[in-house]
């Protein structure tokens, strides 16, 4: 256990200082958090490598150019650098992420299915596929806030500085999602207890 544990502003400090070996710490401190959040919202391992590096090239040349504010959380700085790129991406291809399982990875793998008899587990299962086909019904900014609180454990801080928006905003939008998602149940009659 490392008891001088240093602070992200005392690294962003000591890389500026030309220190780099920092740079690979805060990397590696919260390289998966940036992942998973790029991958929640692009479903595609090539493409979230490419943007997960795209990010910190960015996050480098802006610490080099001097342009780094230290207002808020580096790792919040940092997740809103990777949405907006993920964005970017997006509005290049004239088309926003759904939330689609891959043979890979589906985001609902971290949901637990109760340790119960074969049949509690096929309702489980049924239970996740339903709510899952919901989500992708949702209009892109709720289902973008239900991923990153629900999957990626983001707090609504975080989310809103990762989508530049006000928490007021994110909180809105979860509020609406799940308003959406009460609906759909209603309109298609689910019954989601498992």
């Amino acid at each position: 256990m490392c008891k001088d544990k240093k602070s992200d502003q005392e690294l962003v400090s000591a890389f500026l200082k030309g220190n780099e070996e920092t740079l690979q710490e805060l990397i590696l401190r919260h390289e998966r958090k940036v992942y998973t959040s790029i991958y929640l919202l692009v479903k595609d391992r090539a493409l979230t490598d490419d943007i997960f590096q795209e990010t910190f090239i960015k996050v480098i040349n802006t610490l080099r150019g001097g342009h780094y504010n230290e207002e808020g959380k580096f790792i919040s700085w940092v997740l809103r650098i990777a949405h907006n790129l993920v964005i970017d991406h997006f509005r290049g291809q004239k088309r926003m992420p759904m939330v689609r399982d891959t043979e890979e990875y589906s985001v609902f793998d971290s949901l637990h299915l109760p340790d119960g008899n074969a049949e509690d587990r096929i309702m489980a299962e049924q239970v996740r596929n339903q709510v899952r086909r919901l989500i992708d019904e949702l209009p892109f900014e709720q289902r973008e806030v239900v991923i990153m609180r629900h999957f990626a454990d983001m707090s609504f801080k975080e989310i809103a500085a990762c989508t530049n928006v006000s928490i007021n905003t994110a909180l809105g939008r979860m509020r609406y999602a799940l308003i959406n998602l009460r609906k759909l149940v209603e309109e298609k009659q689910l019954v989601l207890v498992s």
